[in-house]
């Protein structure tokens, strides 16, 4: 059976799974910069998409790394919190509305108010559609 977002065929995990692999895992490392921790989020041909500008990023070891990298480049402070999760097991999927407080490299600190929608492929993430408040600052990297 050929994979789809919250399509038939899905493995329902339990509820805490999706809490924590957004939060303690995904989250956390992309707040401390741990590259590895974030990419282990992902299946191996993830794809992240910036719904708002429209920018997709391909392939977990080549554009949603790069892309990470740029962040943490450009960002020296990077804070995601306040966070409301609806998830559905049988969709194997969740979504997340959250802040995030960034501070650009000599900037001043940005707040935005977002939400992810995160489809999850067995236990990681296969999908993700991001929905930014204002600026997109997902952009492609160097790979």
């Amino acid at each position: 059976m050929t994979w789809s977002e919250a399509g038939p065929g899905q493995r329902p995990l339990p509820y805490p799974h999706y809490v924590d692999i957004v939060t303690k895992r995904y989250f956390d490392g992309v707040d401390n910069k741990n590259l590895e921790q974030v990419l282990d989020c992902f299946t191996e041909d993830a794809v992240l998409t910036e719904v708002t500008s429209n920018t997709v990023h391909r392939g977990r070891d080549t554009g949603i790394r790069a892309m990470f990298l740029r962040l943490f480049a450009d960002f020296e402070r990077i804070w995601h919190g306040n966070f409301v999760h609806v998830a559905d097991p049988a969709t194997n999927s969740v979504c997340s509305q959250f802040t995030v407080l960034i501070t650009p490299n000599g900037g001043t600190e940005l707040r935005y108010e977002n939400a992810n929608r995160f489809y999850l492929k067995d236990r990681w993430f296969h999908r993700v559609y991001v929905y930014m408040s204002g600026e997109n600052l997902l952009k492609p990297g160097e790979a």
